[in-house]
């Protein structure tokens, strides 16, 4: 971890040097102040204590958040009430400057407003509010310091006191304030209603504190002239405390939740260096660093030229104008993936790309699970497809058995009966006919017999329950049914598999077992159909041996079931599957 800390030694060394600038500028006014400035006693200490508020704020948030503006702006902050608070000494150009910049915090806290959680001004007309903000704190600021104070050290120009310029300037800042504080409202409920729900966990709190902040601080101030038992000193203290808390809220929610750790791209090292067992996944490793829940990982599977999860299954990259981005990541020239995340919580893609280049190789070995899995779901979806398939095509046999040659049967037989049954036939014809008939008779049956075994008609026509109810009442032995699946409801593919697990275990149970009693259990489950087929014989089947269960089992896993038999010895049998349905 040394080369990380060689590279954040300047940015440390930077951010060192600001806080010590911030530490000596708000002394000298508390000295001022304690000592007979111009406005002596606890305001000016309580207005220093602010600033170094602010800027500690903004440095921590800053030295976190490296590439993130938003620590920048609160240092700013910072230095904007040190200075206006330089109005405690007696130099000119120091109180000309702190009146300049006495309502530009509320400008920066605008400008926070906006630029959350990306540090950037991401609109135009986040732009325009956030210019206009601080030309409201600024150019309107001039006549309330160039007419308001005779000449002396509290006004910069020497010019002659002007009560009239002074109510008009302050009718306009108002006014102007007023329609900068509403359009940032209009923005932030908008955005807030864009929001995710886990965003809108950090951004709600923080948005509803920074509205109400800013205009509670000038309406205190106009409390004062209409509430006699607020006293000057009161009416600073309480706008002090309503500033303190903004610095501290952002900071917290730089440094927390969705948006927390964004700059510790050194983190990935250290996961890198952590053994497997102990780490965490790599997609929750990249969330943690650069402070985004909702970052997702997908890798590029290059036969099939496309992205897939870590599950294997097929995904696409964010969609342009979606508020989600991605940054395709390669290792030796070759692409193995990319990080998708959410472009209003990391504006600068530089961070992700940093990210991807240290967790390359761990993405290429992620992406060749994913290809495996990728692999094995495509095997499975074909063997599924080679099932139905087979499905059909017992149903088209079955079919054409039923329609075609069983009806020709049957018609045979009726013409035999009727030779048999001519007056002018011999005995050795009617003879003859009737047992052609019998023949034919017997020919049928073992055809329907047939077309049964193949594909049972109740199943095709009527659904799984039907059939089943069918099969159950045809058993030579008492046996219980519980249905608790509709028919029409599940995949042809389901519905025969089911069937062909319930006839089997129950020819198993007939033919071996020695069973006096069967219970047979449809139930859908959780999107699942659970089958259960119990005997009471003599136990010890076995799926290894013979076709029957072998084949069951290896088409209930073709479909992505289960399929288990409890069968001890002397104690009956249980054969259990497990069906996925949706």
């Amino acid at each position: 971890m040394t080369a990380p800390r060689e590279a954040r030694s300047p940015l440390g060394a930077a951010l060192g040097l600001i806080g010590a600038v911030a530490l000596v500028l708000g002394v000298a006014p508390v000295v001022q102040a304690l000592t007979g400035g111009a406005t002596p006693g606890w305001p000016p200490v309580l207005m220093t204590a602010l600033g170094w508020v602010y800027t500690a704020a903004g440095l921590v948030a800053w030295s976190r958040r490296p590439t993130n503006r938003l620590g920048l702006i609160m240092v700013v902050g910072g230095f904007t009430l040190l200075a206006s608070n330089l109005g405690q000494t007696h130099d000119a150009v120091l109180v000309a400057l702190a009146a300049v910049l006495a309502t530009v915090p509320l400008a920066v806290v605008v400008h926070l407003l906006h630029a959350f959680p990306s540090g950037r001004l991401t609109t135009v007309a986040s732009v325009a509010v956030v210019v206009t903000g601080y030309l409201v704190c600024t150019v309107l600021q001039a006549p309330l310091f160039l007419f308001a104070a005779p000449p002396g050290p509290g006004r910069l120009l020497a010019l002659a006191a002007r009560p009239d310029l002074v109510r008009t300037g302050e009718a306009a800042q108002t006014a102007a304030g007023c329609a900068v504080l509403l359009a940032t409202a209009g923005t932030l409920v908008g955005r807030a209603r864009r929001a995710t729900p886990a965003q809108r966990r950090v951004l709600g709190p923080l948005y509803a504190y920074g509205i109400l902040a800013v205009p509670l601080i000038p309406l205190l101030a106009n409390l004062r002239g209409r509430l006699g038992w607020l006293t000057p000193g009161t009416v600073g203290t309480l706008q002090l405390v309503v500033l303190a808390g903004i610095p501290v809220a952002f900071a917290f929610a730089v440094l927390r939740g969705g948006f927390a750790r964004t700059g510790e791209i050194e983190e990935l090292g250290a996961w890198l260096g952590t053994s497997s067992g102990a780490r965490p996944a790599l997609a929750v490793a990249l969330a943690r660093a650069l402070g985004d829940d909702s970052l997702r990982l997908m890798f590029w599977v290059a036969e099939r030229g496309e992205y897939v999860d870590a599950s294997g299954r097929r995904v696409e990259l964010p969609a342009a104008g979606s508020g989600r981005a991605a940054v395709e990541v390669e290792l030796s020239g070759r692409r193995v993936g990319a990080i998708a995340y959410d472009s209003s919580l990391i504006a600068d893609p530089k961070d992700v790309v940093v990210a991807g280049r240290v967790v390359a190789i761990a993405i290429d070995r992620e992406r060749l699970t994913a290809e495996l899995l990728t692999s094995k779901e495509a095997v499975k979806n074909s063997r599924a497809r080679i099932v139905e398939a087979g499905d059909r095509e017992r149903r088209r046999i079955a079919r054409n058995l039923h329609d075609g040659l069983q009806v020709r049967l049957v018609l045979l037989a009726m013409e035999a009966q009727l030779v048999a049954k001519e007056a002018d036939a011999s005995p050795a014809t009617q003879g003859a006919a009737t047992a052609l008939r019998i023949g034919i008779d017997e020919a049928a049956a073992e055809l329907r017999a047939l077309v049964h075994a193949v594909m049972p008609a109740a199943l095709v026509e009527r659904g799984l329950s039907a059939a089943t109810e069918d099969l159950v009442d045809r058993v030579p032995l008492p046996t219980s049914l519980e249905l608790g699946v509709t028919d029409g409801t599940l995949p042809p593919a389901v519905e025969g598999t089911a069937y062909f697990v319930v006839a089997e275990a129950i020819a198993n149970a007939l033919k071996h077992a020695g069973a006096d009693e069967l219970a047979v259990r449809l139930a859908l489950v959780d999107g699942c159909l659970h089958i259960e087929v119990r005997d009471d014989g003599s136990g010890g089947a076995s799926p290894l041996a013979g076709t029957g269960l072998r084949g069951l089992a290896d088409r209930v896993d073709t479909l992505g079931g289960r399929f288990r038999i409890h069968s001890p010895a002397g104690a009956g049998t249980r054969i259990i599957a497990e069906l996925p349905c949706e």
